[in-house]
């Protein structure tokens, strides 16, 4: 509910806003929260903060939930093409996902970022190729799952090719568990596209992003921080609502990512919340050092 209300906020901000966003005025420069007409106080240029928040909103957002719907699509696609393939298909897709899957999730976004010309266009691109390898093996785990299945065998035996097999008996089994997971990776991606803009690769000023108000506002924060502070704050709160949603997504529909029980031969980190104990010391092809650096599935909880 909460999300729907912020996307919902998001969308109306310019009927909201008290003010326009880009009018300012030299005389109430940084106007601390509850001066009179400004809520939550003037930047730096006399802008409205209320109305450079909501309409921040917009941008903020859908640098959040575009990458993460595009790298649902995709990683969906290469995790379940992996998971029906053969072998060879198998360890040609893997091993180029870990590739990507290499770099700290951050600094591969600041990567692409920086070779591209900056704007919402590329935070979403980069964006997109971060999550996308984490998806994957997320689709590629519960696709691995069910690939021996006995209803899967009788499709076969029936004449279903791979596209039909995809599409009608390992998607409707994969794609909840996905869905699960993607939902808790827009909070991350939000907090990512304001760390871009606040480094100058994203969405410039004047524009009102919440991670380009926060590069403008950064000389002010020793002096005024309750001003400086705010568009932290609401990145920090936005990253909340959605991983709540995803948590109460996972509640509701249930959609946990399975560990076989399998020894992992392909490398990869065990797509569950948990670890997996079996008692014994277990070599999970760098999973441990992978862990906190990258949008991994076990990051989601």
């Amino acid at each position: 509910m909460l999300a729907l209300l912020l996307v919902l906020v998001a969308a109306a901000a310019p009927l909201l806003a008290p003010h326009d966003p880009a009018a300012g005025s030299l005389h109430e420069r940084l106007l601390d929260p509850g001066a009179p007409g400004h809520l939550l106080g003037t930047d730096g240029q006399g802008r409205d903060m209320l109305s450079r928040l909501l309409l921040g909103a917009r941008p903020s957002l859908a640098c959040g939930i575009v990458p993460v719907a595009v790298a649902t699509l995709a990683g969906t696609a290469l995790g379940v093409t992996a998971g029906l393939g053969g072998r060879v298909v198998e360890q040609v897709l893997l091993r180029a996902l870990d590739v990507l899957y290499a770099f700290p999730g951050i600094l591969l976004a600041i990567a692409i970022a920086t070779l591209l010309e900056g704007g919402a266009g590329t935070t979403v691109l980069a964006l997109s190729v971060v999550l996308t390898p984490a998806v994957a093996r997320v689709a590629f785990t519960e696709a691995r799952r069910i690939r021996s299945a006995e209803y899967l065998e009788a499709a076969r035996v029936s004449g279903a090719g791979p596209v039909v097999l995809a599409l009608r008996q390992v998607l409707p089994v994969v794609a909840p568990v996905v869905l699960v997971y993607s939902s808790s990776l827009v909070g991350l991606a939000v907090v990512y596209a304001a760390g871009l803009s606040l480094l100058g690769i994203g969405v410039a000023p004047p524009a009102a992003e919440w991670g380009a108000m926060l590069d403008e506002l950064r000389p002010s924060l020793l002096t005024h921080p309750w001003i400086a502070v705010q568009p932290a704050l609401t990145v920090l709160a936005a990253s909340v609502v959605f991983n709540t949603l995803g948590e109460a997504l996972r509640h509701r529909i249930g959609g946990e990512p399975h560990d076989t029980g399998e020894p992992h031969d392909t490398g990869e980190p065990p797509a569950t919340g948990e670890p997996h104990h079996t008692g014994e010391p277990r070599d999970t092809g760098g999973a441990s050092a992978d862990r906190g650096r990258h949008p991994a599935p076990e990051a989601a909880r």
